[in-house]
């Protein structure tokens, strides 16, 4: 059963009906299917079907887990921590509301059921679930408190949390569960991705490797390969991810793994590369969006626009993320398309303020959007407050800079710049703002470094910015020779502007004057100190005196 993640699409009625009620009730359950559903309720429960759909069980175990049908096949992948099929998770949805229609006492089915939602919203762009999702888990908490052992209820809030990008919260819920239950695997996942989404980076270092030793797999591994490239690590990160794509067990998590390995060769500036990547997931999961949203920006890298803007149409109407809508108007606008751009943009309002009606905090798309299409002001204020709540990522830094810079604070980005660029991310877009900030500074040396770095790292990372980058180091031109004028040695005076000194007297004409051939032979005398008495130290000469000062500054 094939289901796409289109917005505000709902799973067919026979398999997702409307929260709370049926058309026709489902007939008694007999009680092989009662024991059966509470199995799985009790093993689904304790795992996310989103942010906590994330680890593999070991060979061995993956061996014995044959996947019967849909329902099956969901609840396998939420309790070995792989992703989902959207189909999968469809079903799983359909099965949990009807099992909880006529056992609304069963907390772990409404764990499930909460998470499930969550991650249906996220992968749908659909802010709707998110609210069934939090629905379904304070049900579940009302029929078993988080304290009397209702962990998977805390983690379905932190998932929904991230989900919302609230990493605040999600590190509330990811921690209370790691203070009572420090080996319960699923909070971990949580943590990381509210840990990132703070900029808390050696945090999400440290949860991320307690996380490899409780579970391993795949899915592990892609979160190594996340925190290596966080850390600017490229060829770990390259290595760890072919790994976790090689170690796949499922189409689904196969297709996250091939995505993945598409970022990191887009960020490298190889889009040919990346392209590969994109279409190979495409083949392993044909709905997996986000890789056809990726395969858009690698066409857009090639120059090949005419298949990007197809891609791109094609997820923006079945998955409308903000940031897809985004950069579907940079690249009409690119293309003078001035039409088609705005229409792009009134169609990112729209979303914008659908999302802040739902709860969703899309700040950082809306601040890119305000800096360079609409309000820079609107852009510092959105930025200025994200900071304030504590999310300080390199993606906020760097938001937060070029909003100030684009407002005409290029003094005070210049802070948030570097920051972002100091957190080891290699994103080219980072060294491209850095360089257009110090540029406007006057700071043409460092400016000429970042913005050759920006095209170095990735030549067409923006079909907007990568040209006004050359425009920016084209403007610089070539460095002065010699060095910069503040750091060369004083010219020497020559005879001619030098004044006129009087003549040497014959007694001195021994010691004095470039050509006396009396020099070399007095140089060594002059330079010759003293032998040292014992108890007794030699009078520095002129040269000491200066070192030792120079030494003390």
């Amino acid at each position: 059963m094939d289901a796409k993640p289109q917005q505000n699409q709902e799973p067919p009625t026979s398999t997702l009906p409307p929260q709370g009620a049926t058309s026709v009730p489902p007939p008694p359950a007999t009680m092989r299917t009662t024991l059966r559903r509470a199995a799985f309720g009790a093993m689904a429960g304790a795992v996310l079907v989103a942010g906590a759909v994330i680890a593999v069980p070991d060979d061995a175990e993956e061996k014995a887990a044959p996947a019967p049908g849909p329902v099956a096949r969901a609840e396998t992948a939420a309790a070995a921590g792989s992703p989902a099929s959207l189909s999968d998770l469809t079903a799983l949805i359909g099965d949990r509301q009807k099992w909880v229609e006529t056992h609304p006492s069963d907390a772990q089915s409404w764990a499930v059921l909460g998470t499930a939602y969550a991650e249906w919203g996220r992968r749908s762009a659909d802010a709707a679930y998110f609210t069934r999702a939090e629905q379904a888990l304070r049900r579940s908490l009302a029929a078993q408190p988080g304290e009397r052992g209702n962990s998977a209820a805390w983690v379905g809030l932190g998932t929904l949390a991230n989900a919302r990008h609230d990493h605040l919260a999600a590190k509330k819920w990811g921690e209370t569960v790691r203070a009572r239950q420090p080996r319960t695997w699923t909070a971990y996942p949580v943590l990381i991705d509210a840990y990132n989404g703070l900029g808390e980076y050696a945090a999400a270092a440290r949860a991320t490797e307690k996380f490899g030793t409780l579970r391993k797999g795949a899915p592990a591994l892609a979160r190594t390969a996340e925190m290596y490239r966080n850390q600017g690590w490229r060829e770990d990160a390259l290595a760890t991810a072919q790994e976790a794509a090689d170690r796949a067990s499922s189409p689904a998590e196969k297709a996250a793994s091939l995505h993945r390995l598409g970022d990191l060769a887009a960020e490298r500036g190889e889009p040919a590369e990346a392209l590969a990547q994109y279409e190979a997931a495409l083949r392993t999961d044909p709905g997996h969006l986000a890789s056809r949203a990726g395969r858009a920006r690698a066409l857009t890298a090639l120059d090949r626009t005419d298949e990007a803007l197809a891609d791109y149409r094609t997820v923006t109407s079945k998955l409308p993320r903000p940031e897809y809508v985004l950069e579907l108007g940079e690249l009409y606008e690119s293309l003078e398309l001035d039409g088609d751009a705005r229409t792009q943009y009134a169609k990112l309002r729209e979303l914008l303020a659908q999302a802040r009606t739902a709860g969703v905090d899309e700040s950082l798309t809306e601040a890119r959007f305000e800096a360079d299409h609409g309000d820079p002001e609107a852009a510092v204020e959105l930025m200025r407050t994200a900071w304030a709540s504590q999310r300080r990522s390199a993606e906020v830094a760097d938001t937060l800079a070029w909003a100030l810079h684009r407002a005409g604070q290029s003094e005070e980005a210049m802070q948030y710049a570097d920051q972002a660029v100091e957190t080891g991310v290699r994103d080219a877009s980072y060294a491209y703002h850095l360089g257009a900030i110090e540029a406007a500074l006057g700071q043409d040396g460092p400016a000429r470094g970042h913005l050759e770095e920006s095209l170095r790292t990735d030549p067409e990372f923006s079909p907007l910015a990568a040209p006004l980058a050359r425009q920016a180091l084209e403007a610089l031109g070539d460095p002065a020779s010699g060095g910069p004028e503040d750091l060369r040695p004083p010219p020497e005076p020559s005879a001619a502007s030098s004044p006129q000194a009087p003549s040497p007297s014959p007694s001195s004409s021994s010691s004095a004057g470039p050509e006396s051939p009396a020099r070399p032979e007095q140089a060594p005398e002059t330079r010759q100190e003293p032998e040292k008495e014992p108890g007794r130290s030699a009078a520095p000469s002129p040269q000491t005196t200066k070192s030792g000062a120079a030494a003390n500054v």
